[in-house]
């Protein structure tokens, strides 16, 4: 089974220990846009995910659920 971004994100979150903020803040949006991808009301288009493998040097691949590991 697919595993849902807003899985993804939560478990590079507390794996990582960052908190929201932060997180929006090293990848350039709101963290108004970042509750709303945990909460699956949303989801990052290629512009976000870029900015996010970018941020953290982690392949987009693992944020898009393709790979288990960043």
């Amino acid at each position: 089974m697919e595993t849902e971004f807003k899985a993804i994100l939560k478990e590079f979150l507390t794996e990582n220990g960052l908190t929201l903020s932060a997180f929006a803040r090293r990848v350039g949006v709101k963290p108004s846009q970042v509750s709303e991808w945990l909460k699956g009301k949303a989801k990052p288009g290629y512009d976000y995910l870029r900015a996010m493998a970018t941020a953290f040097n982690v392949s987009a691949d693992y944020f898009l659920g393709i790979k288990d590991e960043y």
